[in-house]
């Protein structure tokens, strides 16, 4: 357990873990050196075909191609995969190793070297073998023969690609020879031709091709002699034409009785509209009359003016309630009720004619009824037309499907027909090209001999080893910081345990003595002074296993105490007296059963630990024995600590700047 939190600790942490990094460094270098110098060479030879567009780009048979059943699901197809799919198919590779096991079984290696590697090669396979057979026997593995597991080896150092858009094919094979590569892949791409220009080899299209042309040609023959006499039952030259035919007429004689029933239903309201006005219009109408004015009533208009103006002579000598005045009003009131009787003018003579209006309706009415007549005879007509329309469509339509499934047969078959027609030149000409080994794949670049090898880099391999042997013990310094579970500085171990610090003692053997003294101080510091001296105290120092330093720091905590007037006494079974400080040795309390009956006389119990040595379980398991017992520990005393930075790194450091 440590705590980064600078440069300077990161270095401590390189240097407490230095001789893992050492030890990891000399690894790495030593497999980088005989990864360089002991890895199998691996050589490559190269060779590229070209895709010309001048035949069909694809494997598959034109039979497939126009009578795909499964749909591609990208809209752009690459053509260049199916050579590579067929390139890198297992019945060239099998047939590749064949020929490499033919060739290579009377073969015998030449010089020391090649047959020292030979033999050797030998004794592993043979080995490989008898392993292989225990295996099998076992049932682990599954019995191969050597085609098939050479067969496996080439195809995985086989390599076939091509760059999005180009028409060139890059192939690549690794072997541990660059002559024998060369030979394998030229080996390859010879298989390869040959077996496609094998398997496009379709010498049977052309006969079946123009067989199906003449069947199809018969058929559509017959299917149009068949058509032929169903136009003529219906006499049209189809059924869509015949039916709109009789849908149109059908449509103007419906549109023309629809016009004729409304006239006539239009007609037969003007009648009924000319009857009523007939029954209440007279027969007769007056031409000219003669009117003058009532006699009677100008006569009593005229006595009414009178007594109006003996009215007003009477108010001249009578009040408006006189007796004379109310009895001339009341005559006047009597005769202009008897004016009002009357009539004003009065019909002196007439002449009479008969009335024009009624004779105008009744020739209306007249007319309507003869059209009324003539539109029922035209309904009449159009009934019968329309049901015989009706008639000859329902036959039609009665005919139709056998027509449309004669002629959609009909259109089938001459596709059909042209079709055949075209494949039938496509086979020829495939035939006439496959006959001559002409393919639409041209080998560019022949099979290199490389003698250069690509694997393994042993200059690269020998410049990284390096780097990376330092990159690889950075990793297991993380790796070793990781899974230290050792106490080195007391940063963070209150934070951990939850008990307080009370000092870091360095390592007796350091270089700067005040560190000690200073810590020794610190721990003085901490004590109650003012209890010991008024009633003593006993202090119980502990640890998890011996030698942690117990003794040390009593050692160095008594000559202090005694200087400043204390007692210091260690161990006994009296208690401490004023002025008396009691110093209880209890180490290795996991291993001494009566380390508790000690501590339970102590006031103060603080828990020794040792750095670089004790580990946060340990410490742990102590703490909660110490918690369990007495439900209390008082602090913790890191003893021994290091900086394990050496001096002279730390100056530099310093000098630099680096480190504050």
């Amino acid at each position: 357990m440590i705590d980064i939190r600078s440069l300077r600790d990161l270095l401590r942490l390189f240097f407490i873990f230095q001789r893992e990094f050492r030890w990891a460094v000399l690894v790495t270098v030593l497999v980088a050196v005989l990864g360089a110098f002991l890895l199998p060479a691996r050589y490559e030879s190269n060779a590229r075909l070209l895709v010309k567009p001048d035949r069909q780009n694809t494997t598959l048979p034109i039979e497939a191609q126009n009578r795909q059943t499964l749909v591609a699901p990208s809209t752009q197809r690459d053509p260049i995969v199916d050579e590579e799919k067929l390139l890198t198919g297992r019945p060239i590779v099998y047939q590749v190793a064949q020929r490499y096991l033919e060739e290579t079984a009377a073969q015998q290696p030449t010089g020391f070297w090649k047959t020292l590697k030979h033999y050797a090669k030998r004794a592993g396979s043979a080995v490989l073998e008898g392993l292989r057979s225990v295996l099998q026997m076992l049932g682990i593995v599954e019995p191969q023969s050597d085609e098939q597991r050479l067969a496996r080896k080439l195809e995985k150092n086989f390599q076939a690609s091509h760059e999005a858009g180009s028409a060139v094919i890059d192939v690549r094979f690794v072997w541990d020879d660059p002559e024998v590569a060369q030979k394998i892949l030229h080996t390859w791409i010879e298989v390869y031709m040959a077996e496609r220009v094998r398997v496009l080899g379709r010498t049977s299209l052309r006969g079946f091709y123009q067989e199906e042309m003449n069947q199809t040609a018969e058929r559509i023959r017959l299917l149009k002699e068949q058509r032929q006499q169903g136009l003529k039952l219906i006499d049209s030259i189809s059924a869509k034409a015949r039916l709109e035919n009789l849908t149109n007429q059908i449509d103007r004689l419906t549109d023309a009785r629809v016009a004729a029933q409304n006239e006539r239903a239009g007609l037969s309201s003007l009648a009924g509209g000319a009857r009523q006005q007939i029954g209440r219009q007279p027969a007769e109408v007056v031409t000219e009359r003669e009117i003058s004015l009532n006699p009677t009533q100008l006569d009593l208009k005229r006595q009414l003016n009178a007594l109006q103006v003996e009215r007003t002579r009477l108010l001249r000598t009578y009040t408006d309630d006189a007796q004379p005045v109310r009895l001339i009003e009341q005559d006047i009131q009597n005769v202009q009720a008897l004016v009002q009787q009357e009539q004003e003018r009065l019909e002196r003579s007439q002449n009479r004619a008969p009335n024009a209006l009624v004779n105008n309706a009744r020739q209306q009415l007249m007319d309507a009824e003869l059209r009324q007549q003539q539109l029922a005879a035209q309904i009449a007509e159009y009934d019968r037309e329309l049901a015989a329309l009706r008639k000859e469509r329902d036959r039609v339509l009665g005919d139709e499907p056998e027509l449309n499934r004669l002629q959609l047969e009909l259109e089938t078959a001459e596709k059909s027909f042209a079709l055949y027609a075209e494949n039938l030149e496509k086979a020829r000409i495939d035939h006439a090209l496959d006959t001559s080994q002409i393919s639409n794949i041209a080998q560019i670049e022949q099979a290199t001999l490389n003698p250069s090898r690509v694997f393994p880099k042993s200059l690269m391999i020998l410049l990284a080893a390096l780097p990376a042997a330092i990159g690889v013990g950075l990793l297991v310094i993380y790796v070793c910081y990781l899974l230290d579970q050792r106490i080195h500085d007391g940063a963070r171990i209150q934070q951990k345990f939850g008990v307080p610090l009370w000092a870091s003692i360095p390592e007796r053997d350091s270089a700067d003595r005040h560190a000690l003294d200073a810590s020794v101080y610190r721990l003085y510091g901490l004590l109650p002074l003012e209890q010991i001296r008024a009633q003593g105290m006993a202090l119980a120092l502990t640890s998890a296993r011996s030698g942690e330093g117990v003794s040390f720091i009593m050692d160095q905590l008594e000559p202090l105490l005694t200087e400043h007037g204390f007692v210091v006494r260690r161990g006994g079974d009296a208690p401490p007296a004023p002025g008396e400080l009691l110093l209880l040795n209890v180490s290795a309390l996991l291993s001494k059963p009566d380390a508790f009956i000690t501590l339970r006389r102590a006031d103060l119990i603080a828990l020794v630990v040792q750095a670089r040595t004790s580990t946060v379980p340990m410490v742990e398991n102590a703490l909660s024995l110490l918690l369990t017992a007495f439900k209390k520990v008082d602090g913790i005393i890191l003893n021994r600590r290091r900086f394990e930075v050496p001096a002279r790194v730390m100056a530099a450091m310093q000098r630099w700047g680096g480190v504050q």
